[in-house]
């Protein structure tokens, strides 16, 4: 069962020379720089070839599992002065050989075992949890069915945070997004006679709106929306602004931009009759664009509707408390040790979240592991395809730009993770033999202005250290 998986774009960061790690499905991995027209030009090479297009130039040559390992020894002896900053706080991690067999020992570890707090990287067992429980083709649906009087309708919710307002050709920050105005037609279509009240049912999702271990401002600050299976560009007031405002009720914004496209009145709270005949139906993008997006972007409220639907497929609550239990029991059911991990969340943004580096790292493992035949089915490796680029995109865009992480640039792809004294990176990374190697970083206790460059520094010097010391 063959399948395709949409890759992020990366722009151009520098007009010379730009690294960019290429994640193939056979677990060939390698980047290219991209040399324009007046680089050429200022290397000698003439006015006549500079009339052509950019032409990638092949900088690092393909990975390979052949390649020599690193050794534990090796890696203690290149990263014990980094590990030692006070800048990291405690901190623990694991480095992994991801052509190793499942289930392997690291190669290297500090304190792998012990759960830490994770931020953001606690989007990697969501991910994980989604594309194991889902099919990665899946589309989440939205649907209107016929209201209590003939000239309303009920719009049910099923937990897409892409809906849009936004009309055909302009796109807000999901890609792919189902939109008000394509059902508003169909609606249209199906209905004889105006539409004067819209209802809104939200009852798909169960417990509180917000997580008790988020912080009081978060919702304010705009890095959250109030949970609800009903909502517009994932509760965002500006479709473009990616931690912009949010509405504090999600659910009646989606439900008074379906009013506005049918010339409605009123908007109204109401359940669906279950037996009623769907009059209108539009679909969020396929589950595993909605998890590459998430974790380029490391979009809370897309990790939150993804846990939730994970809970609804597993038939238990979808509430926050239900969600986590989905995920660790979709986790176990794949053969993952979760002993230590507690979840209180899907996006990392609850201080309650504790997860061992060790099992970060064995989810990568899994998403990078090199397929036995080319027509494996790699269930996990939109993980791989949606990690941002050091110095190339996503939340990585802006990193590993000064200093001694600037090796890191284009050959470390990794999920970031950042709260107030909590600092995580998580990944994958090519070392100078030609090896890809999977690691998770978790530090506690320090600032993250202190806490991320030192980070960035150490995966860059895993890539530029063949460690076999």
């Amino acid at each position: 069962m063959g399948r395709r998986h949409r890759r992020p774009e990366r722009g151009v960061r520098r007009i010379a020379v730009i690294a960019v790690a290429v994640m193939a499905m056979a677990s060939l991995f390698g980047a290219v720089a991209l040399a324009e027209p007046d680089t050429r030009n200022r290397l000698g090479l003439g006015e006549e070839i500079a009339q052509y297009p950019p032409v990638p130039i092949p900088a690092l040559r393909p990975l390979t599992p052949s390649g020599p390992a690193p050794t534990a020894a090796g890696i203690t002896q290149a990263l014990a002065d980094q590990l030692d900053s006070p800048a990291l706080g405690d901190v623990t991690g694991v480095v992994l050989d991801s052509s190793a067999p499942r289930g392997a020992d690291p190669i290297w570890q500090r304190d792998g075992e012990r759960a830490m707090v994770p931020g953001s990287t606690t989007k990697l067992l969501t991910a994980a949890s989604a594309l194991l429980t889902l099919n990665p083709t899946e589309r989440i649906p939205t649907r209107v069915v016929p209201g209590p009087t003939p000239d309303s309708v009920v719009l049910v919710g099923g937990g897409d945070p892409s809906l849009t307002a936004l009309p055909e050709g302009e796109d807000g920050l999901y890609p792919e997004p189902a939109r008000i105005d394509e059902l508003a037609e169909q609606i249209r279509t199906a209905v004889e006679g105006p539409i004067t009240t819209v209802y809104t049912d939200t009852r798909q999702w169960s417990g509180p709106e917000v997580s008790p271990g988020w912080g009081p401002t978060d919702v304010a600050d705009g890095f959250i929306a109030p949970m609800s299976p009903l909502m517009l560009d994932g509760g965002r007031i500006d479709p473009l602004e990616q931690n912009g405002a949010r509405s504090s009720d999600p659910a009646r914004a989606a439900g008074q931009a379906l009013a506005r496209a049918l010339g409605a009145d009123e908007v109204r709270e109401g359940a669906a009759d279950p037996n009623s005949q769907i009059i209108a139906s539009v679909s969020s993008p396929p589950i595993a664009s909605l998890v590459e997006y998430m974790l380029t972007s490391s979009d809370n409220v897309t990790a939150e509707a993804l846990v939730r639907r994970v809970a609804v497929m597993r038939e238990t609550e979808a509430s926050f408390d239900g969600a986590s239990r989905a995920v660790s029991e979709s986790l176990v059911q794949a053969g993952y040790d979760v002993a230590g991990m507690q979840l209180a969340d899907g996006s990392g943004l609850s201080r309650d979240n504790l997860i061992p580096a060790r099992l970060l790292g064995q989810v990568l493992a899994s998403a990078a592991a090199q397929s036995d035949s080319p027509s494996d089915v790699q269930y996990l490796r939109p993980i791989l395809s949606g990690l941002p680029v050091a110095g190339g995109g996503g939340t990585l865009a802006e990193r590993f730009g000064e200093g001694p992480s600037v090796a890191g640039r284009g050959v470390v792809r990794a999920k970031t993770g950042t709260l107030s004294g909590a600092s995580s990176l998580a990944g994958v990374v090519s070392d100078v033999d030609g090896r890809l190697l999977v690691f998770a970083l978790l530090s506690n206790g320090t600032s993250p202005g202190e806490a991320r460059p030192a980070l960035d520094g150490v995966a860059a010097t895993l890539s530029r250290c063949g460690c076999r010391g």
